[in-house]
């Protein structure tokens, strides 16, 4: 195993501190190839509020493979990282839903609308497979279902090396799926903490600042100051608890901001990524 590299681009940035570039797309192979061939760390693939699309995702993820792009990196880590974001995991609990798509292949989840400390819970153990509790790192304990087989395949790892990699970074330090939470609303601002401080395996917290404006009574109005403070709020939690905070909005206008800012997880829509993401790179000095 110890030859095996990190396999994760996306938490590869992280954990050399630097900041991680993903593009938002819907789910189809054109989108797949485009991004493959970026310079991005990842692409989110999106399946909350666009169709849930599992045969759509498998097509997808197949697309992103490049065989030319293999051989000359001479590594099985995927140039691009592709993870998804699915329907709420609040109060739906939707842990079916991480286990389909990390079947595929995924290497992460984003989770919407988690504003307890028992959603956070959730999001994290549907991500991990079932262990003994007196195993290393048990909490939150596993819920995920064992049926490793096409995962396994897409990641080019055998079954017994892929249950030592698939579990939950950065509370496995050689896990290679990331958790990302959404925090979307005042009351999850309000818990930010406690579910920071008692949930241990959330790699990101992305910001859910179209949702959040709505329930301030600024829709979409993310420059208004009750909202930039909800948003510099969350920023300053993660920071606090030393974990990477992302926007799910930059563009030209503010991209300079949020690197300057400290959040470490950007994540523009297509067909916008590519332009943000060059001025991005130059900014953090990974041009």
């Amino acid at each position: 195993m110890a030859d095996i590299p990190r396999l994760n681009g996306v938490i590869k940035a992280l954990e050399q501190g630097q900041t991680a570039f993903t593009a938002f797309t819907p789910v189809d192979v054109e989108s797949a190839i485009a991004m493959s061939g970026s310079k991005l760390d990842g692409v989110v693939y999106e399946m909350e509020h666009a169709p849930l699309d599992f045969p759509g995702l498998r097509q997808a993820l197949q697309a992103m493979l490049d065989r030319r792009q293999i051989a000359q990196g001479g590594t099985l880590a995927p140039a691009v990282t592709p993870l998804v974001r699915i329907p709420p995991n609040g109060g739906e609990h939707n842990q079916w839903i991480a286990k389909q798509v990390l079947d595929i292949g995924v290497y992460g989840v984003v989770f919407p609308h988690v504003s307890t400390v028992e959603e956070a819970w959730n999001a994290v153990g549907a991500c991990r497979y079932p262990r003994l509790s007196s195993a290393p790192r048990y909490k939150p304990p596993g819920i995920r279902g064992d049926a490793p087989a096409r995962a396994a395949r897409y990641w080019g790892l055998t079954q017994p090396e892929y249950y030592r990699r698939a579990d939950v970074w950065p509370l496995d330090p050689q896990g290679e799926i990331l958790v990302v939470i959404q925090c979307e609303d005042t009351r999850a601002i309000d818990n930010l903490p406690r579910i920071l401080r008692e949930v241990p395996g959330i790699g990101v917290v992305l910001i859910g600042e179209g949702d959040l404006s709505q329930e301030l009574g600024y829709p979409r109005q993310y420059e208004h100051p009750v909202v930039a403070k909800a948003i510099g709020d969350i920023l300053t939690i993660c920071k606090e608890y030393n974990v990477a905070c992302g926007h799910p909005h930059p563009d030209a206008n503010n991209i300079e901001r949020l690197v300057s800012s400290g959040f470490r997880f950007l994540m523009p829509s297509a067909p916008r990524s590519f332009g943000v993401l060059e001025q991005g790179r130059k900014l953090t000095g990974r041009a």
